[in-house]
């Protein structure tokens, strides 16, 4: 090491590749931005539930009316994704919990390599969603779900499957990638 014309000392150069240098598996440059989206559409997501159950007292109700076409009701998902692969037994919903872990591990070490804002903001919005549907599974029977999307008319009847905030999230991420993947041409790459 020398000096500089300060009179300080130089720090000895180490050539460290650039991969090393933007990110790592534990954090990354845009990792914060995604961290902040995803707690603040986990805790959006649990609060909502709360309310629901204990300020609205929604498990008295049947149904409740918003518009025409949304209705606010209780059920409990014990399957993934539109309540696909139910699982009634405590091993099968361990196993589900333990599949949204590592889900959520591999999306987190997607986000710190995210190159732009939209990927972090995406990936951040599935990581919350995918966290606020799991802590359902630790304290409830299932994922609470409570929002009913249906039309009806005289000859034809549309009922889409009862979702909650946190699927709203994970939903909004995956369009959020599409969409990146569509206006660059180069798709948000996954490690």
């Amino acid at each position: 090491m020398g000096r500089n014309a300060q009179g300080g000392r130089l720090a000895a150069v180490v050539d460290v590749p650039k991969e090393q240098t933007a990110h790592g598996y534990a954090w990354g440059p845009l990792s914060g931005l995604g961290l902040a989206v995803g707690v603040l559409a986990c805790l959006v997501d649990q609060a909502a539930k709360f309310w629901l159950l204990y300020g609205l007292d929604l498990p008295s109700r049947s149904r409740i009316a918003l518009t025409p076409f949304i209705e606010l009701l209780l059920t409990w998902n014990t399957g993934i994704s539109y309540g696909l692969f139910p699982q009634q037994g405590p091993l099968g919903q361990w196993a589900l919990l333990a599949f949204k872990v590592a889900a959520v591990a591999f999306l987190w070490v997607w986000l710190t390599r995210a190159a732009s804002r939209l990927t972090a903001v995406a990936l951040g919005l599935i990581i919350g969603g995918a966290v606020g549907n799991a802590i359902d599974r630790l304290h409830w029977p299932g994922v609470l779900d409570f929002v009913l999307f249906h039309i009806e008319t005289v000859t034809w009847s549309f009922r889409w499957y009862v979702f909650n905030l946190a699927d709203v999230a994970i939903v909004a991420g995956v369009f959020g990638l599409l969409y990146e993947s569509l206006r660059t041409g180069n798709a948000a790459k996954a490690p």
